[in-house]
């Protein structure tokens, strides 16, 4: 038999919420405004999250355009990985969503509509934390649907230079990633977790993207990070961290990371239970390395109903506290 081990305080959510619904599917309870610049285009972008029935998946619909045109946050429509991931659909693009997905899954929302009025999602901190905050303002409904789950049965890796990326089995969803840099305010960084709303939320979504100043000079000269400034980025010259407030921690850098890679991640559309382990990693080869493990059909198995009576190991989904009310749809 196959253990879902939930771990669960009824404290946190307020109490008589039944620990069966805590691998259901989640939506918003409302919808949510944001506005802020858009980072590479410099555009003011005014973005509108919605509740979504479940089975529908993070879906970016562009307001800007006539007609309904929508795009669904998957592998299969990611576009692009430079500089950021972007996914399209039939001539229509969405950039930058990596920030937003991020939020969805580090907070537990399976469904959305998220309507953007350009074609890039607005950068607001740099980081995912005004998404977080504001998903925990509305709060989910739990949905009338379970969670699929990606369980890694053996060890896929993806490799480009001295660069590396592996999903490996484990009975829960960890993460270690390693940067090294040769700036004097970076260096070598590794940071492990094991994935929960709360160490999500702790340790990873107020970390900021980070570049340096000679080249968001060389990408400004091309018309690319139009929008970047000192209040949505980390900015190093060649000696130091320009930005007079300095980090939100000190391996503020090699955390980014793993907020952009769990945003790619959750492209894959369902949880995964595996390690994800990555060396100075990125948008492309995060991408890659989802693209490989479904071309093996032994490297994984998907899990539609709970509990299993399978095997006999014993999984670890995490919970959510921001439950809040169940069976929205």
């Amino acid at each position: 038999m196959v253990w879902l081990l939930l771990t669960f305080d009824p404290t946190e959510t307020g109490g008589g919420v039944i620990f069966d619904y805590m691998y259901h599917q989640r939506t918003i309870k409302k919808d949510i405004y944001c506005r802020s610049v858009g980072l590479h285009s410099g555009r003011k972008v005014s973005m509108v999250i919605r509740p979504a029935d479940a089975d529908t998946g993070i879906v970016f619909r562009r307001s800007d355009l006539p007609g309904d045109v929508r795009v669904k946050a998957s592998l299969e429509n990611v576009s692009d990985t430079t500089l950021a991931t972007t996914i399209g659909l039939n001539g229509t693009a969405v950039s930058t969503i990596e920030h937003l997905m991020s939020a969805m899954s580090g907070m537990g929302v399976d469904n959305a509509i998220v309507e953007v009025s350009a074609p890039e999602v607005p950068i607001m901190d740099g980081s995912a934390l005004p998404f977080v905050q504001s998903l925990k303002e509305v709060g989910t409904n739990v949905q009338d649907r379970c969670k699929k789950i990606l369980v890694v049965t053996r060890p896929v890796t993806v490799t480009d230079g001295y660069r590396r990326a592996s999903l490996l089995p484990c009975p829960c969803f960890r993460i270690t990633y390693t940067i090294s840099f040769t700036h004097p305010s970076i260096g070598d960084q590794t940071f492990e977790m094991t994935f929960s709303d709360e160490a999500y939320e702790r340790d990873i979504c107020s970390a900021r993207t980070f570049g340096f100043l000679k080249d968001v000079e060389y990408l400004q000269a091309r018309g690319l990070a139009l929008g970047g400034s000192l209040k949505n980025a980390i900015v190093l010259d060649d000696h130091r961290i320009i930005n007079k407030e300095g980090l939100r921690f000190p391996d503020e850098f090699v955390k980014h990371k793993i907020l952009d890679a769990i945003g790619d991640l959750s492209l894959l559309g369902m949880p995964i239970i595996g390690h994800f382990v990555a060396n100075r990693s990125g948008h492309r080869l995060n991408n890659r390395l989802l693209k490989e493990l479904l071309l093996h059909e032994d490297a994984y198995r998907i899990v539609t109903k709970f509990p299993e009576h399978e095997t006999n190991e014993r999984l670890e989904i995490p919970s959510f506290r921001i439950l809040d009310s169940v069976m929205a749809s």
